[in-house]
């Protein structure tokens, strides 16, 4: 059986998908670009990019009445593999050990021409 997980603090699906969809002892987390979800505003640079797409991840877990504590499972996807550092400084602020397993690509393009996309699973 599955759950669609949703909230307005996150941008909402620019496609035929959820946000986050619960399954059993997993939430599976749409990846999440750096959308702010009050303004439709995008921020400028890697760094404000991956806050704001971390951001949008918490609240899609808060909303499935979890934390980043029980991400599991990361996949980040960039427009540009040089960006890697930046967001990865980004991003060890927004877990604590142990780390979740995590998968970092470049990938040609992303939505709405963004720098970063993170997706998440998620254990309950």
């Amino acid at each position: 059986m599955k759950t669609q997980i949703a909230t307005t603090n996150a941008p909402g699906a620019i496609g035929p998908y959820s946000q986050a969809i619960d399954c059993g002892p997993f939430v599976f987390a749409s990846g999440q670009i750096s959308i702010n979800p009050a303004t439709g505003e995008i921020p400028a640079g890697i760094t404000e990019q991956t806050r704001q797409s971390l951001a949008n991840v918490k609240a899609i877990l808060e909303a499935a009445g979890l934390t980043m504590a029980n991400v599991v499972k990361t996949t980040v996807y960039l427009a540009d593999m040089a960006d890697f550092a930046a967001m990865n400084a980004v991003y060890a602020e927004a877990f604590t050990a142990p780390f979740p397993a995590r998968s970092a690509v470049a990938v040609r393009e992303l939505p709405k021409q963004v720098l970063v996309e993170i997706e998440v699973l998620a254990a309950k």
